[in-house]
């Protein structure tokens, strides 16, 4: 939906770069219109934008999440990593209760947490890359460094704000 808001976690300048790497490498570049991302939420309305950028900022005044990229999700028709992190769950936990009313039915679904690094290929494609990923996968850290506020442009984004997490 044009307008929505995106919630997302930012994430640390050398892990981002190694999975903008490999979504440039392996998402069709005619659909690939924002960098690799790990979406908290995916369309909150437009008009609850003071309240999320109030219940957002709260959050990131807390410490910064600990995460894992700790496997490899098959999507059909893509690719993406699989993060875990009790810190975030109960990040996005604690924010989905205060937007409760705000949720529309992708985000009150439930949460799983990951980065699509391909998406919209052929499924037989999409399982070629998790194969040759999985054969040198091994868990790592990922580095979360704060909160995005994003507005959906379609196909775009456009970054409102960034909120740091403000303790180590």
């Amino acid at each position: 939906m044009a307008g929505a808001l995106i919630v997302t976690a930012a994430i640390g300048a050398a892990d981002l770069a190694w999975l903008n790497r490999l979504r440039q490498a392996h998402y069709p570049g005619d659909r690939n219109h924002v960098p690799a991302h790990l979406t908290i939420f995916h369309a909150l309305p437009p008009s609850a934008e003071s309240e999320v950028r109030q219940r957002v900022s709260q959050c990131a005044r807390g410490p910064r999440p600990r995460a894992r990229i700790e496997g490899l999700m098959d999507l059909g028709g893509g690719v993406a990593f699989r993060v875990v992190s009790e810190d975030l769950d109960a990040l996005r936990e604690a924010l989905a209760e205060d937007l409760h009313g705000l949720l529309g039915a992708q985000d009150a679904r439930g949460w799983r947490p990951h980065v699509t690094i391909q998406n919209k290929v052929a499924p037989k494609e999409a399982r070629a890359l998790i194969a040759a990923l999985q054969r040198d996968f091994v868990t790592r850290p990922l580095a979360i460094k704060g909160l995005e506020l994003h507005r959906y442009l379609d196909p775009g984004w456009e970054r409102l704000a960034a909120f740091p997490f403000q303790q180590a």
